[in-house]
């Protein structure tokens, strides 16, 4: 099972490698010339850099690791600070595309303006950017291994997004994501994983209203829709339906993250999180992609360490 660790946390750094030289530029400008290789980036230079999804994602880790397979907030904290201010965590010696949700975040925390680690979060609608799914998958994997009841996986997500961003929309998306990828665990076919979690009583834990905002996702098949009508933007609820609709419109890892990144606008994101599912999925990373990812020996061991600690 070590391998499947590898191959989601993986899959998901090569999905964010790829989409870093497409971020913030238009989709047309893909439309006729789809960018199918890991390609260098003008913004960042050489090729298989990854972005702040990624280096959250194993700040997360690395604190799970260091707290022997226990959930520590303060210790994700302060591996966030680290990246941040100590330039630990990254692809380069460079800190790059911090949203500002979660520099707020952070700056709450650092100046100890709550008592809870997990009231330094942005509570405000306009603050429902993608900056705590971006980095849920390491936690869908711990409550899969510690066999976690939806309870206690619904209050740990709650935690873990509110520690950045902790509108109930934001929190519920990460908690989509975290359904899918157990049930993707569980050996269930992507359309019975998405099936699940459609039917899913998500009123147990969430406001109707919230819930409203994933309609789409929830209500109808995301998958129907056509490309046109797909958001690539930061907006949580646009960056799931956009991962969910790139995971059940293709059938190898390197389509889905091709078609991922080349939706343009927040195309590390959604390459990053359609990257996951798919690693999990199907495996079968393409090694020319796995061997241009940057500081790969220290990627892999990483992941051998956090199933270590979770298994």
């Amino acid at each position: 099972m070590e391998e499947v660790i590898k191959n989601g946390i993986m899959g998901f750094i090569i999905g964010d490698a790829m989409g870093v030289p497409l971020e913030f530029k238009k989709r047309d400008m893909f439309k006729d010339n789809k960018i199918t290789d890991m390609v260098s980036s003008v913004r960042v230079g050489a090729k298989g850099i990854w972005s702040d999804d990624s280096s959250m994602t194993l700040a997360t880790m690395q604190s799970i690791i260091d707290n022997k397979g226990k959930i520590n907030y303060k210790s994700i904290m302060d591996n966030f600070i680290l990246w941040v201010s100590n330039k630990d965590f990254l692809a380069i010696d460079e800190a790059f595309g911090i949203g500002g949700t979660t520099l707020l975040a952070l700056g709450n925390y650092y100046n100890k303006r709550y008592e809870k680690v997990t009231g330094c979060g942005m509570a405000g609608f306009n603050h429902n950017g993608n900056g705590s799914l971006m980095r849920i998958l390491p936690i869908a994997y711990y409550s899969y291994y510690k066999k976690l009841n939806d309870d206690k996986i619904y209050n740990l997500v709650k935690d873990i997004s509110s520690l950045t961003h902790s509108h109930e929309i934001s929190i519920l998306g990460c908690f989509i994501y975290t359904l899918l990828v157990i049930n993707l665990l569980n050996g269930k076919t992507k359309e019975n994983a998405y099936s699940n979690i459609r039917k899913y009583n998500y009123r147990k834990y969430f406001s109707l209203d919230s819930i409203k905002f994933y309609e789409r996702l929830l209500n109808n098949d995301i998958s129907k829709l056509d490309m046109d009508s797909i958001s690539s933007m930061g907006f949580v609820v646009d960056t799931l339906e956009a991962v969910i609709w790139c995971f059940m419109n293709n059938n190898s890892y390197d389509k889905a993250v091709i078609e991922a990144i080349n939706l343009g606008n927040d195309s590390d994101t959604i390459g990053a999180l359609v990257g996951g599912l798919c690693g999990i999925y199907y495996g079968n990373l393409p090694i020319k992609w796995l061997d241009s990812v940057v500081r790969k020996d220290y990627l892999l061991e990483l992941c051998a360490k956090y199933y270590d600690v979770i298994k």
